[in-house]
C-alpha cells in the first residue's frame, strides 16, 4: 500500500486547486491510500513552539511522516508560495533536525486562471522543498494557466485537452510515486 498526502494550499472553499487535484486522485491506482492534509487551522509557526505540543502541529506532521509521497495542489499568490502552505512547510521541517521533508518524494502541481498557471509559487515550492532535502517529481510538471476554463458548471474538470494533460502527468506520477 502507498500512502499519499494530498495537499491543497488553497483555503477557498471552490479552489480550483482542488478540483484540479481531486482530478489527479480520482485517478490513483489500486494500491494507493489518499488522505488530505488540511492546512488552514495550524496557528503560525514560530520556534517558540517547538519545546510545546501544539495538537495540530502534531496532526499535519504525523500524516507528512506516515505519508510515502506527497502531492501540493497550489495556487499563487503575489507571485509566491499561499501562506497557510508555507507554514505547512515550516512546520514539517522543525524543530530543527527532525524535519519530515529529507527523502519525502513530493510532486507540485500548479493552477491559476491568470496567464502564467502559478509558475512562481511552483518554482518557489521547489526551491524551498529541495533545500530541505525532499525527492522531487521534476517532469512532467505542471503549471496549468487559465484554470477556470477547464472546469465545468459542475466544478469539475471538463475541458478536454486540459483533461488530456492532467491524465499524462496523473500517469507519470502514479508511476513514479509507486516506486
Amino acid at each position: 500500500m502507498t500512502r499519499m498526502a494530498l495537499v491543497v494550499g488553497s483555503l477557498a472553499k471552490k479552489s480550483l486547486n482542488r478540483a484540479i487535484a481531486h482530478h489527479i486522485t480520482a485517478q490513483a491506482p489500486a494500491g494507493f491510500a489518499i488522505e488530505e492534509v488540511q492546512i488552514g487551522d495550524l496557528p503560525l509557526y514560530t520556534q517558540d513552539l517547538d519545546g510545546m505540543e501544539v495538537p495540530a502541529y502534531e496532526r499535519v506532521r504525523t500524516q507528512l511522516k506516515a505519508a510515502d509521497v506527497v502531492l501540493i495542489a497550489s495556487p499563487e499568490h503575489n507571485r509566491s508560495i499561499p501562506a497557510a502552505l508555507k507554514n505547512l512547510l515550516d512546520i514539517a521541517s522543525r524543530p530543527a533536525g527532525q524535519g519530515l521533508w529529507g527523502g519525502k518524494k513530493v510532486a507540485i502541481l500548479t493552477a491559476s486562471p491568470g496567464a502564467y498557471g502559478g509558475i512562481n509559487s511552483g518554482l518557489h515550492l521547489r526551491q524551498s522543498l529541495q533545500a530541505m532535502g525532499a525527492d522531487l517529481l521534476i517532469a512532467p510538471e505542471v503549471f496549468l494557466s487559465r484554470a477556470h476554463t477547464a472546469l465545468g458548471e459542475d466544478g469539475q474538470v471538463s475541458n478536454e485537452s486540459t483533461a488530456a494533460f492532467l491524465d499524462k502527468f496523473a500517469t507519470a506520477f502514479y508511476a513514479w510515486a509507486g516506486r
